[in-house]
């Protein structure tokens, strides 16, 4: 009998640089990545309150390019990304008939005819299948760009300072949700604002083979104020200003409106879209369960996978949690009845058999200083 073997790991081109750094490497999205350097506490708070080095180079590029680029993608996720201008980007989604979040992803108006469309590790390859499925037959084409690009992304409130002198895109131009063509350190790139920590920041996106060199202009710039962060800082940072994290809130079993994130679909676009159908049902009936926040009244962190109880009743199960370095309390996400959604509302989390009270909180737990 002859035995399966698991899929083999890709390795980011700054895997080298990382062990240098004494980094610890884990398996995430079916890629080898750094979760850490030093301590998580210490590079979560290098980025709320200097900046952070981050690696992103699992994440999934897709460029999609035609006469009917835009409209293609109208018809493939629930945004509308003919809507935006050349030179700005928007948080969206793609779904399954039934109104299932395949993936959340972030797209890119790169020129009038040409995307990119950002999507997650783990996701990318079935997003890029199912946009090629979705694009079929349209004077669109696909060009999955996921192993030749690397992204790395410099977060924080020094983020601009760091990376302003080395490129020649005017950065203090680019609004957040921006992206921009340009050079950092000589090299062609493309610049964005955006990130996934809450905090001001760059993700520049360069030929794999770029990458190392990229890498090392950054930190030699920050050297007095950024530290290199891996994926554990990544996740803190994202639970405290209230983003997703796919196969935690967002899964095929989740949809847009649950995840509170109805705001990202667009039924009045021009076109029908792929989940068209059921999620304007979700719209007109409600959600059969929300997205909350949870701040811990008693001792215990909530963790993925915790039951929720309304009193004797478990109303439903907590996706993320964590102790905020930034609040100094035990945090969480969590999916409950509606009727258990609102703020103020004491609920409680099982942990280790004891149930420990939570109050509903409004999210985000955290928002930059202005």
């Amino acid at each position: 009998m002859v035995g399966t073997s698991e899929p083999a790991l890709v390795h980011s081109p700054l895997e080298e640089v990382h062990l240098g750094l004494g980094a610890r490497l884990i398996e995430f999205g079916g890629w080898l990545m750094p979760v850490q350097y030093t301590s998580i506490l210490e590079e979560h708070r290098a980025v709320r309150q200097r900046a952070g080095l981050f690696d992103l180079s699992h994440m999934g590029e897709l460029f999609v390019e035609g006469a009917e680029a835009g409209a293609g993608l109208a018809g493939a996720l629930v945004s509308n990304p003919p809507s935006l201008v050349v030179g700005r980007a928007q948080y969206s989604m793609i779904c399954a008939p039934d109104g299932g979040v395949i993936d959340d992803l972030i797209v890119y108006r790169l020129a009038e005819e040409r995307f990119l469309v950002v999507a997650n590790a783990s996701n990318a390859q079935v997003v890029s299948d199912e946009l090629a499925e979705r694009l079929g037959g349209s004077k669109a084409v696909l060009d999955d760009r996921s192993l030749a690009t690397s992204l790395v992304a410099i977060q924080g409130p020094a983020s601009a300072g760091i990376l302003g002198p080395h490129t020649d895109v005017d950065i203090g131009g680019l609004r957040y949700y921006g992206i921009a063509e340009g050079q950092v350190a000589g090299i062609p790139a493309l610049i964005a604002r955006t990130g996934y920590t809450g905090e001001d920041g760059f993700e520049v996106f360069v030929e794999s083979s770029r990458a190392e060199a990229l890498w090392h202009a950054l930190a030699d710039a920050g050297r007095e104020v950024a530290i290199p962060c891996g994926l554990g800082a990544r996740d803190t940072l994202r639970l405290e200003v209230g983003m997703p994290l796919y196969g935690n809130e967002l899964d095929r079993s989740t949809n847009p409106y649950e995840a509170g994130l109805g705001r990202v679909v667009k039924h009045d676009k021009p076109t029908g879209f792929v989940g068209k159908a059921a999620l304007e049902r979700v719209y007109r009936d409600g959600p059969a369960k929300r997205l909350i926040g949870l701040v811990m009244r008693g001792r215990g962190i909530a963790r993925h996978g915790h039951p929720v109880w309304a009193g004797d009743r478990r109303t439903g199960m907590v996706t993320s949690g964590t102790h905020s370095p930034t609040l100094g309390t035990p945090i969480a996400m969590a999916y409950v009845a509606p009727a258990d959604a609102e703020p103020g509302t004491i609920l409680a989390v099982e942990i280790r058999d004891a149930r420990v009270e939570a109050e509903v909180v409004p999210l985000p737990f955290y928002r930059r200083p202005d």
